[in-house]
C-alpha cells in the first residue's frame, strides 16, 4: 500500500511540474503576473528631469522600486548616459519584465536583479518595441549587449532569445547603448 501511495504521489508531482513548466515556457502564466511596466502611471518621484522632453514626466511605475542607472566609459570613467530604471528583483517581476508595455520613454529602463551571477537568457515576450538587453557582472562591468528588435506581427517573442552572463540585466530602448557609444567593458553604476 505504501509503495502504491508513493508511486501515485510521485506521478502527481511530475504531472503538476510538467503543467507548471509548460505554463511558464509558453507564456500562459504571464497574464496572471500583472499588466507590465507602465512608466507613465504613477505620481511624483525625484527622477531625471528634462523640461524639453515629454518623456520626462516625473513618473516611474508605482509598483516597482526604482534607481538611477549611470553608464560610464570603462577606461576614462566619463559618464555616457543615465536612465531611471524600475527594479525587477522578484521572479514574477523578472518574468513579466517590459512585456505588455506599449512604449518606454528615452530616459527610462528596467534593471533586472538576480540573486547571483550566472548564465541567463532573456526573450522578447509580448514586446511592442525593440530594446537593448545589457548583461552586467556583479562589479558593474558590461559583459554583453544585444540589440533586440520587436517581434514581428505574428510572433509572440518567445523565440527571440538573448543569452549572456551577469547578475544584472538592464533593458532600455533599442539603440540607446549605440547612440551613446557604450561598449562591452564599460561600467554601470546604481544603488539598490
Amino acid at each position: 500500500m505504501n509503495r502504491r501511495w508513493i508511486g501515485y504521489s510521485a506521478l502527481t508531482f511530475l504531472a503538476v511540474a510538467a503543467v507548471v513548466l509548460f505554463a511558464f515556457s509558453s507564456g500562459l502564466i504571464a497574464p496572471l503576473l500583472g499588466d507590465g511596466y507602465d512608466p507613465d502611471t504613477e505620481a511624483n518621484n525625484d527622477s531625471i528631469h528634462d523640461p524639453d522632453t515629454e518623456a520626462n514626466n516625473d513618473s516611474v511605475h508605482g509598483d516597482y522600486e526604482h534607481t538611477t542607472v549611470t553608464v560610464h566609459d570603462g577606461e576614462t570613467g566619463e559618464e555616457l548616459g543615465r536612465v531611471e530604471a524600475a527594479i525587477a528583483d522578484t521572479f514574477s517581476t523578472r518574468y513579466l519584465g517590459l512585456s505588455a508595455t506599449e512604449s518606454l520613454p528615452e530616459d527610462r529602463g528596467m534593471l533586472f536583479v538576480h540573486d547571483s551571477p550566472g548564465e541567463y537568457t532573456y526573450v522578447m515576450r509580448e514586446m511592442s518595441f525593440g530594446i537593448d538587453i545589457v548583461f552586467i557582472d556583479p562589479d558593474g562591468t558590461i559583459t554583453t549587449i544585444h540589440e533586440a528588435p520587436e517581434p514581428g506581427p505574428d510572433e509572440d517573442g518567445n523565440e527571440q532569445q538573448y543569452p549572456g552572463h551577469g547578475q544584472y540585466i538592464l533593458e532600455v530602448n533599442k539603440g540607446w547603448m549605440a547612440d551613446r557609444g557604450v561598449e562591452v567593458g564599460d561600467e554601470v553604476r546604481f544603488e539598490l
